[in-house]
C-alpha cells in the first residue's frame, strides 16, 4: 500500500490534507481516485493511519482517517553513517539503500582525499536533493521516519559527536589486527542490549580515495574504534551497505 508522510498541521481531527508534491504522485502517478485508501505517517509522533480519499482540490487532497495501525518498521539499532564525500551518483545510491536498510542519519564528511569539492551554494542544492532521495526511499520501503541527511561537516566537527554512541566504528583498509567480527561480538554484551534499550552505533566510511592516516589517528584518539572489514578492499558504496546489513542482522530485534 502506498505510504506518505505528513506534518501534524495536516491532520485536523479525522481529516488529513495532502499537499505539495504528493498531490501529483497520488493523482497522476498512482492514478488514485475518491474512495481509494493509502497509508500515512505523522512526522512528529510517528503514528500510522489508513486514510480514504474524500475529495480532490487544486492545492490539496482531503482524506478521512479510517483507522490507526500499529507499526514495527523502525529498528532498535540507531545507526549514524558518517560518509566521506564520494561522487554524486555514489552518494545517491548510498542514501537510497541505507534508508532501505534502516539507517537513522547520514552525515556527509569532507576528508582530505575527497575528490568532490563543494562550495556553499552547491552544498545547499546537494543537501536538498539528498534529503528528497531519503524521503522517496523511506516511502518506498515503508519507514516510519524520513532519515535525516545532516549538514556536510569536517572531521574536527564530527569527533565531538562520538560520545553520543555506544560505539563508533572507523572502517580502515590498512587495519590488520582488529576485525569487525570480533568487535561486534564484544558489542553484543553491551548494557543497552541487555536492558532492551536502543543500540546507538556510528560508522565512519572514507571516500573513493580512502581515509588519510593522519585522519585515522585523530579520530582514533577521539574515541573511534578502527576496524578491518576483511582481506578485500571494498568500494565506498559497498562498505556502507555491507556494514548496515551486518549490524542489523546481528542486533535488530524482529517484532511482528
Amino acid at each position: 500500500m502506498p505510504k506518505f508522510f505528513v506534518n501534524n498541521e495536516q491532520i485536523n481531527g479525522d481529516n488529513v490534507y495532502i499537499i505539495g508534491d504528493d498531490i501529483n504522485h497520488i493523482k497522476n502517478v498512482l492514478r488514485m481516485k475518491i474512495g481509494d485508501t493509502f497509508n500515512i505517517c505523522s512526522n512528529e509522533n510517528l503514528e500510522n493511519y489508513i486514510v480514504k480519499i474524500e475529495s480532490f482540490e487544486n492545492k490539496e487532497i482531503m482524506c478521512k482517517i479510517q483507522r490507526k495501525i500499529e507499526t514495527t518498521t523502525e529498528s532498535n539499532v540507531k545507526v549514524h553513517i558518517y560518509q566521506g564525500l564520494p561522487k554524486a551518483d555514489k552518494m545517491e545510491l548510498i542514501i537510497q539503500k541505507s534508508v532501505e536498510l534502516g539507517v537513522q542519519k547520514i552525515t556527509p564528511v569532507e576528508m582530505t582525499r575527497c575528490v568532490v569539492k563543494l562550495d556553499d551554494k552547491d552544498k545547499v542544492k546537494k543537501l536538498n536533493r539528498w534529503q528528497k532521495i531519503a524521503e522517496v526511499a523511506a516511502k518506498q520501503c515503508g519507514r516510519d521516519i524520513i532519515p535525516e541527511i545532516c549538514n556536510i561537516k569536517n572531521i574536527k566537527e564530527i569527533v565531538g559527536e562520538f560520545s553520543n554512541y555506544d560505539i563508533t566504528l572507523l572502517c580502515y583498509e590498512n587495519e590488520k589486527n582488529v576485525f569487525l567480527k570480533s568487535v561486534l561480538k564484544n558489542l553484543s554484551t553491551s548494557d543497552n542490549l541487555k536492558k532492551g534499550k536502543d543500540l546507538k552505533v556510528a560508522v565512519i566510511i572514507g571516500p573513493e580515495g580512502g581515509i588519510d592516516i593522519s585522519e585515522v589517528e585523530f579520530m582514533e584518539q577521539s574515541g573511534a574504534k578502527v576496524v578491518s572489514l576483511g582481506n578485500r578492499i571494498l568500494r565506498t558504496e559497498t562498505v556502507c551497505l555491507s556494514l548496515l546489513s551486518i549490524i542489523m542482522y546481528e542486533f535488530e530485534r524482529n517484532e511482528i
